[in-house]
């Protein structure tokens, strides 16, 4: 299967594999590892658009961007298209991003209480509003990310309003708000969107592996792949499914040499750019670790320790062979 090449509002991407944004994950250094895998496009963490407004810009942006990570999308999450407006242009005079996202599909508690997220899936005018307030002021391509509804026709009632008010590309997660992370991705629902808009439609939820990736490209039609959960501890994810759709053979590897290879890389690049004090390093090691011979043990010693270093060492003893 040849890998398209897909293209938001202006910007084309040399391939259509992408990092979902992960509140906790999709730091500059995720991103960097993921791209470096083969991500075509790499999304931030989202950003509240209050919070960017409201509070010490400094600390809420910290770290966000690098002309190594290119090109990059931000994804904003609110409920105020007036603030969503002010937050974007923001964004857009200060990092230049290629794409800036709506969060429109976040099923958490602390984002739909305050209205934002998948919250806004229930107003189908204020997504209008939202989209078509950014849309009539950026210059920069807008997406928006959301979950399907229970209702076919309300799922497709809120894609053809996000088509409409000028969205460059839509991202679909085939689970409802209501499944959180349980239950299967609805691919016959993200193929019916697809089917149903003129934009790009990039399809996200259970792409696991090589054979869901491709299935999840055959089935929908859609234009692009966003990989979420599956990337974190394991970024090379990206490399295996590109390698995979491309030449139809797996890669083989040593997931014990690559995934503590990987952590040792992710640490680097976390001090290079300064953002070491500012991650819960224990749990991103475990992720980095899941399913690794003596990955038990390593976790049961990892809660006494506070650094980068010292994690690096513990690993070198509980996996001496590969790291």
């Amino acid at each position: 299967m040849k890998l398209k090449k897909l293209k938001i509002g202006r910007t084309e991407l040399p391939g259509n594999l992408l990092l979902a944004p992960m509140a906790d994950v999709t730091n500059l250094a995720f991103r960097l590892l993921c791209r470096s895998y083969g991500a075509d496009l790499t999304y931030t963490e989202m950003i509240s658009a209050d919070a960017l407004i409201n509070e010490n810009r400094k600390a809420v942006l910290k770290g966000l961007a690098s002309r190594e990570d290119r090109p990059f999308g931000v994804q904003l999450v609110g409920s105020s298209p007036e603030k969503l407006r002010e937050a974007a242009l923001f964004v857009e005079e200060e990092f230049r991003p290629e794409v800036i996202d709506v969060n429109l599909g976040c099923p958490s508690k602390r984002i739909t209480g305050t209205g934002c997220g998948s919250a806004l899936l229930r107003s189908p005018e204020l997504v209008y509003g939202i989209i078509s307030e950014l849309t009539g002021t950026l210059n920069t391509p807008v997406s928006a990310k959301i979950r399907i509804l229970k209702s076919e026709e309300k799922t497709l009632e809120i894609a053809r309003l996000i088509e409409k008010a000028g969205a460059s590309a839509l991202t679909v997660h085939g689970r409802t708000a209501e499944q959180m992370y349980s239950g299967n991705s609805d691919l016959a629902r993200i193929r019916a969107v697809k089917n149903a808009l003129s934009i790009p439609v990039i399809a996200n939820g259970d792409i696991r592996d090589e054979e869901s990736a491709e299935k999840t490209l055959e089935f929908t039609g859609c234009d692009g792949l966003m990989v979420g959960r599956a990337a974190m501890g394991t970024p090379f994810i990206f490399r295996r499914i590109r390698h995979y759709l491309e030449t139809g053979e797996k890669l083989e590897i040593d997931p014990q040499a690559q995934q503590s290879g990987d952590f040792e890389a992710y640490i680097t690049l976390l001090e290079e750019h300064g953002l070491l004090p500012s991650i819960n390093l224990r749990m991103h090691a475990q992720w980095f670790t899941k399913g690794l011979h003596g990955s038990r043990h390593f976790r049961e010693k990892i809660n006494n320790l506070e650094d980068g270093k010292s994690i690096v060492e513990l690993m070198k003893i509980s996996f001496p062979e590969k790291i």
